[in-house]
C-alpha cells in the first residue's frame, strides 16, 4: 500500500511539474541567459542577470529573480524586435540607468518604435529615470527637440554613472513604483506617437 501511495505522490509531482511548463510559467531562475534581461517571472518579479567568479577564476552568469515588482504584467520575456528597437542589450548584468546618460541609447528608448510598442522595456527605464530625479515623457521630448539639452537634463538631475543596483540588500534602486500611464501599457506612456 506504501509503494502505491509513493507512486501515486511521484506521478502527482511529475504531472505538476509537466502541467506548470505547459502552462508557461517563468522562473527567472530557469531561464538561459539569453533571455534573462527584461523578463518578467510569473509571480510579477523581474529577472536579471548576474556574474560571479568560479573557484578557478572564471566568469559565470546566472539569471536570477529581482525584489522589483511589475505593476500590470507578468509572464513575458521581451521579444527581439523591442530588444532591438529599444537600443538595451540581453546581456547587461543587474539593472542600471547606465543606458540613459548614453544619447544614443536615450534616442532608440525614446524613438516611436520603442516607446509606443515595448511597454516593457518603457516602463522599466520610466522608473529608473523617475529613480533619477527625471520624468521620462520629458526627457523623450527634449531628446527630440534638443538631444543636447536632454542630456544636460539628465546630467542636472543628479544621476550618477554605474549600476544603481544593491544585490546583497535587494535593493535594485528603480525609485518609485510610478507606471508610465494610468492607461493600458501596450499604448506607450502619455506620448502621442506624433510628439515623439
Amino acid at each position: 500500500m506504501a509503494s502505491s501511495t509513493r507512486l501515486s505522490f511521484i506521478l502527482f509531482f511529475a504531472f505538476s511539474l509537466f502541467l506548470q511548463g505547459t502552462l508557461g510559467e517563468i522562473i527567472c531562475e530557469d531561464l538561459p541567459i539569453n533571455a534573462c534581461s527584461f523578463s518578467i517571472a510569473s509571480c510579477g518579479k523581474r529577472c536579471l542577470l548576474e556574474n560571479y567568479a568560479t573557484k578557478d577564476g572564471k566568469t559565470e552568469y546566472q539569471c536570477r529573480t529581482s525584489e522589483v515588482v511589475v505593476e500590470r504584467m507578468a509572464e513575458y520575456i521581451e521579444t527581439d524586435a523591442c530588444v532591438s528597437a529599444c537600443g538595451v542589450d540581453r546581456n547587461a548584468v543587474g539593472i542600471s540607468s547606465d543606458a540613459l546618460l548614453e544619447p544614443q541609447c536615450t534616442a532608440k528608448l525614446c524613438s516611436p518604435d520603442c516607446y509606443q510598442n515595448c511597454p516593457n522595456i518603457v516602463d522599466l527605464y520610466f522608473n529608473l529615470a523617475a529613480g533619477e530625479g527625471v520624468f521620462l515623457p520629458d526627457l523623450c521630448e527634449r531628446q527630440r527637440t534638443n538631444p543636447r539639452r536632454a542630456m544636460i537634463q539628465l546630467m542636472s538631475s543628479g544621476a550618477a554613472p554605474g549600476p544603481i543596483s544593491n544585490i546583497e540588500t535587494g535593493d535594485l534602486g528603480e525609485g518609485p513604483a510610478l507606471s508610465p500611464s494610468s492607461s493600458d501599457l501596450g499604448e506607450g506612456p502619455a506620448l502621442s506617437p506624433s510628439s515623439i
